[in-house]
């Protein structure tokens, strides 16, 4: 499991998820497995920290 290091990046990566840019500019996180979104990002326009992109 990564783990915040309290300077602006993880330790390690997240596994199980990852992530794609919307139309709008914001960034879903989707699990793996299933490819259900978890979660959305809308505070800010950048990617969630240490998790795969989608291509």
């Amino acid at each position: 499991m990564a783990k915040n290091s309290n300077q602006g990046y993880r330790i390690g990566a997240v596994k199980g998820r990852s992530q794609v840019q919307t139309h709008s500019g914001h960034w879903g996180e989707r699990d793996r497995t299933t490819g259900q979104f978890i979660n959305m990002k809308t505070s800010s326009k950048a990617p969630f920290k240490g998790v795969t992109k989608e291509k």
